[in-house]
């Protein structure tokens, strides 16, 4: 059975990918990238509670994240090549000069909709496996 904890982290990931979902419709490309970013933080998450069985690091690094996992999850290489760009629009989405001087107005809706299916294939093969070892 898979902890309720790593339960409620893959369902929060889907909430994000929602929003992420309808910011990207609505032109919010910015506010998009950054709960792409929140959707893959969080289903990493999950993994770390619901497959590996331990407390996941104290990071946003979706690449770090995803190298403690690679022994219980297998994300697609072009899915994994992908991870730095999505990883960085925790800070980047959101914070003026943080490396975007104005974030709103910078991210395209291309680097959205890149985040997006990144976040969308990394949120289904995590709920896939947390499936296979025993959803309730």
């Amino acid at each position: 059975m898979v902890r309720r904890e790593a339960l409620n982290w893959l369902r929060e990931s889907l909430a994000d990918l929602r929003r992420a979902t309808r910011a990207l419709e609505d032109g919010d490309y910015a506010l998009s990238a950054f709960m792409s970013q929140q959707a893959c933080e969080k289903a990493l998450r999950a993994a770390y509670l619901g497959l590996a069985r331990e407390m996941y690091p104290r990071t946003h690094d979706l690449v770090v994240l995803y190298r403690g996992l690679e022994h219980v999850v297998q994300l697609p290489s072009e899915v994994v090549e992908l991870l730095p760009e999505v990883s960085q629009y925790y800070t980047t989405a959101r914070y003026p000069n943080a490396g975007l001087e104005v974030p709103s107005e910078s991210i395209s809706r291309t680097q959205a909709s890149r985040a997006l299916e990144v976040a969308r294939a990394v949120v289904s093969a995590i709920e896939r496996r947390i499936a296979e070892a025993g959803d309730p």
